[in-house]
Order: C-alpha cells, then sequence, then structure tokens
C-alpha cells in the first residue's frame, strides 16, 4: 500500500504527516510525502530553504522509525492539486492524506481550497484531518 502526503510547514501539515505516519504504520505502507510551492512571485528564497531543511528532517525521522517513504519537494509552477494527483497516479498510491483548517465560505469563495480541489480530483480516497 502507498499513501501520498500534502505537506506544508503548518499545524495542518504536522496534523497530515502524524495522521499518515500512524496509517502507513498501521497498514504497513510506504509513505511518499509532496510539498508543492508554486515558485517565482509567490515564495522567497528563504521559504525554500526552510522547506529543504523541514523536508529533511522529515526524511531523518521516517528513516529513523523505519517507514519506507520517498520525498518530493516541487517547485514548478503547478497547483498543489497537480502535483498530488500526478504523485497519486506515478505512484499507484491507495490513500491521499492532506490537513485541512477551518475557513469560512466567503474565504472559501474568494481564495479557493487546495483542499477542496484535492478532494474533487483525487482517484483515490482523501482523508483529510485538522490540526489540534
Amino acid at each position: 500500500m502507498k499513501i501520498v502526503v500534502g505537506f506544508i510547514d503548518s499545524p495542518e501539515g504536522d496534523a497530515a504527516i502524524e495522521q499518515a505516519i500512524a496509517e502507513a504504520k498501521l497498514r504497513n505502507a510506504s509513505l511518499v510525502i509532496v510539498n508543492s510551492m508554486l515558485g517565482g512571485d509567490h515564495e522567497q528564497q528563504e521559504e525554500y530553504i526552510a522547506m529543504d531543511k523541514r523536508l529533511d528532517q522529515l526524511t531523518e525521522r521516517l528513516a529513523s522509525e523505519g517507514i519506507d517513504h520517498t520525498v518530493h519537494g516541487y517547485v514548478r509552477g503547478k497547483k498543489p492539486v497537480t502535483d498530488i494527483v500526478a504523485a497519486v497516479k506515478e505512484y499507484d498510491a491507495d490513500l491521499v492524506v492532506i490537513g485541512i483548517r477551518k475557513r469560512s465560505a466567503t474565504g472559501k469563495m474568494l481564495l479557493g481550497s487546495n483542499a477542496l480541489d484535492i478532494l474533487h480530483d483525487s482517484p483515490v480516497p482523501v482523508l483529510c484531518v485538522k490540526a489540534k
């Protein structure tokens, strides 16, 4: 079994990682961690460096816990839903885990929602978790 995890460095991203690790242990599954940044004018160099460091920490943790994993930090101008769905197909994944946060209806309408796009476009079940 393979599980794709959409990761951002936030409480919601941490919740997604924790749940994905629990699922991987429960199901003897491997994890595919996907971080998708748009690049260009959307992020600063410091954000890339910080994310690389965070992904390295995750890699070390997963290795120390004996969890089979692959980590992808994408900066290629694509939306997170595109990168996550591509990973699901590439790795023939069985599940996607994402973190979600509470947003108002107006916030969803004006800003869009990566989580909603993933829910709509994922060809496999999506487990949504909230930060504590």
